[in-house]
């Protein structure tokens, strides 16, 4: 099936929680599929340190959220 769109083009969202082992797993899957405009927060993983964190916003867009709230209407619009 073609969508006839790229994949970041796609009305997808997803939340991870941090707190599972899974999450950085999908993170990186993801991150190597070239999905792009990722808000990411509102606590990062221990291992996003700030050099991580800058080369992820300028390669993928991650979009660091403080709130919850941030992070919703990050997804939405």
């Amino acid at each position: 099936m073609d969508f006839y769109c790229d994949v970041n083009d796609l009305p997808l969202s997803m939340i991870l929680s941090w707190y599972e082992q899974k999450a950085v797993g999908i993170l990186l899957t993801l991150l190597s599929l070239g999905i792009k405009n990722i808000p990411l927060g509102p606590t990062l993983p221990a291992f996003i340190i700030p050099n991580i964190l800058q080369v992820l916003v300028d390669k993928f867009n991650i979009a660091p959220i403080s709130t919850l709230e941030d992070g919703l209407k990050a997804m939405l619009g």
